[in-house]
């Protein structure tokens, strides 16, 4: 087969195998829908903001059997219509009105802004344990569980989650199911793009120092500083496992049961590609450890070749911060709100004037 002719069929077969790597990933996560069952109260003050005043709602609703997620929801007060949403997702350890500077910026902006607390975070962590905590102890069942299907809380969990989440916005008169932004930080930008690549239904999104190739670091053994984000759980398991010095094989191991694919078909490199044409700002550190600059490469490129190839150039971007590690810089969060001021275009009119 000559060299076009081979280039065409691939690009034809592509849209086929990225619709089998959504359909599976979906089929790993699914869950039995229950009734959403939402519950949801006006806190009775409002906050001050730039552009007149916030109203801040608390809210819950059931993700499945025995899961039900809490989170705040901010909206301009007074608006009319039906509102832009962005979704925000904190990181390892965080919870939900960690994100409350950030989501104030955006209702400022015309954009009705939600937080949920991810599995074993906030309201969600064991009693008397915090967040951080809590999530390692999941990890660490998820590992000695026998076999599937059980709990994924390392990432692909809190994809169900945000897409249950999706579901009660659409209920909503006030939000816009067309115009849903979805932004994360570290943990939180994992589930983002995750989420993104198997949910059409998100419009934009913004992964905050969380884009990476687990397959590249664990093939040049960069690893361990993804893995000791959760240094109790990993550890844990190793000792279960009989493992005294863990190495690349036994964090494979560790993958293969807690977030199965992670580093295979559901790796950075294909799911940042799943979610062209839909507009993309990735975030990374320079010198952020967690994602090494070459397996980062091999995402973007990736990211690059499936925007070309959709004729969405545009709609895909790359910001990659000069001498800066795993941390969001105040920069990157003016170019995230810009980003989906760019794309999901809150109407002015619709935010009373202060």
């Amino acid at each position: 087969m000559k060299l076009p002719a081979l280039c065409t069929l691939l690009l034809t077969l592509a849209p086929l195998h990225a619709s089998d790597t959504r359909a599976d990933f979906l089929k790993l996560i699914n869950r039995p829908r229950v009734p959403l069952a939402a519950e949801i109260a006006l806190i009775p003050t409002t906050i001050n903001a730039p552009a007149g005043t916030t109203a801040e709602f608390r809210f819950s609703f059931a993700a499945e059997v025995g899961q039900r997620v809490p989170g705040v929801l901010l909206k301009p007060a007074g608006a009319t219509g039906r509102l832009p949403v962005v979704v925000l997702l904190h990181g390892t350890g965080g919870k939900k009105e960690d994100e409350l500077p950030l989501m104030r910026t955006l209702v400022a902006h015309g954009f009705m802004a939600v937080a949920i607390d991810g599995r074993y975070h906030g309201e969600r962590a064991t009693p008397g344990k915090n967040g951080a905590a809590s999530y390692e102890d999941a990890l660490l069942r998820a590992f000695r569980a026998p076999a599937e299907p059980h709990e994924h809380p390392f990432f692909f969990d809190s994809a169900w989650d945000v897409m249950r989440l999706v579901d009660w916005l659409e209920t909503r008169d006030d939000a816009d199911a067309k115009r849903i932004g979805l932004y994360g930080v570290s943990k939180g930008g994992i589930e983002a793009y995750l989420t993104a690549a198997a949910d059409p239904r998100i419009a934009a999104v913004v992964p905050c120092i969380a884009v990476e190739s687990f397959r590249w670091a664990l093939d040049h053994d960069a690893w361990p500083e993804r893995t000791g984000t959760v240094a109790y759980a990993f550890n844990a398991a190793a000792k279960d496992a009989g493992v005294a010095q863990p190495d690349a094989a036994f964090a494979r191991k560790f993958y293969d049961q807690v977030s199965p694919g992670i580093y295979g078909p559901y790796d950075g490199p294909a799911m940042v590609s799943l979610i062209a044409p839909r507009p993309l700002l990735a975030i990374n550190g320079e010198l952020d450890p967690r994602t090494p600059p070459a397996g980062l490469k091999e995402c973007l490129d990736a990211a690059q070749t499936a925007y070309h190839s959709a004729g969405a150039d545009d709609h895909f971007r790359s910001l990659i911060e000069k001498n800066t590690a795993h941390k969001v810089t105040p920069e990157a969060e003016r170019e995230a709100v810009d980003w989906f001021v760019r794309w999901l275009k809150p109407e002015a009119a619709t935010v009373p004037k202060a």
